[in-house]
């Protein structure tokens, strides 16, 4: 389980392909620090269990060993070496909880539609699949590569969210460009309340 508050940045060193997995090797400097394998780390907000790690030699941070199913359903396909991702560590019980609740299962991956200035603020806007509109309301959060954020505007196949001058800064959304592709995963109670809703 995750808040949606990304604590760093780090770079993706090296992308390898075996036949069963995708290894991706991600530098970190902040998110190692009581960091061992095992853990869960959100990766662009997605879930990803840390099967090595390095506080030393020619670079520091974690390796991950990725599912088929995982690289195809993810924005993590379109990751290239040098490319930004959002790093957290998971939610330890008793720490004050900002953001909302993540658990770092990718509903969807839309489309950034719109990322410009306006003001001192930035606003991102982004086309999102059909079948995951019913999961938004307005005002209401969603995670966009691990990032809790709110809701603004809903389209009709698609919505809006600001970001402050920080979080553009202290995330991967610095690197964003229209066309981009992002990882998306709605709010965890409206599932449930959807869910209710169908039965």
């Amino acid at each position: 389980m995750f808040t949606g508050l990304v604590e760093e940045t780090g770079k993706i060193i090296e992308i390898a392909h075996s036949r069963d997995c995708v290894i991706i090797t991600v530098s970190s400097d902040l998110c190692l620090a009581g960091s061992k394998i095992g853990d869960s780390i959100a990766v662009n907000g997605c879930c990803l269990t840390m099967t090595k790690l390095s506080k030393r030699g020619k670079f520091k941070g974690f390796e991950f060993n990725l599912l088929r199913e995982t690289w195809d359903v993810t924005n993590l396909k379109s990751l290239r070496r040098g490319s930004l991702v959002n790093l957290e560590r998971a939610l330890v019980l008793g720490q004050r909880m900002g953001g909302h609740f993540v658990t770092g299962h990718v509903d969807a991956v839309g489309k950034i539609r719109k990322w410009e200035k306006q003001g001192k603020d930035w606003l991102l806007d982004i086309d999102v699949p059909k079948k995951l509109m019913t999961g938004f309301v307005p005002k209401g959060s969603i995670a966009v590569d691990g990032i809790s954020l709110t809701v603004a505007i809903l389209r009709k196949r698609g919505f809006s969210v600001w970001a402050i001058p920080h979080t553009r800064k202290i995330t991967n959304l610095r690197s964003r460009k229209v066309g981009d592709m992002v990882n998306l995963e709605t709010d965890l109670l409206g599932k449930y309340v959807l869910r209710k809703l169908d039965t």
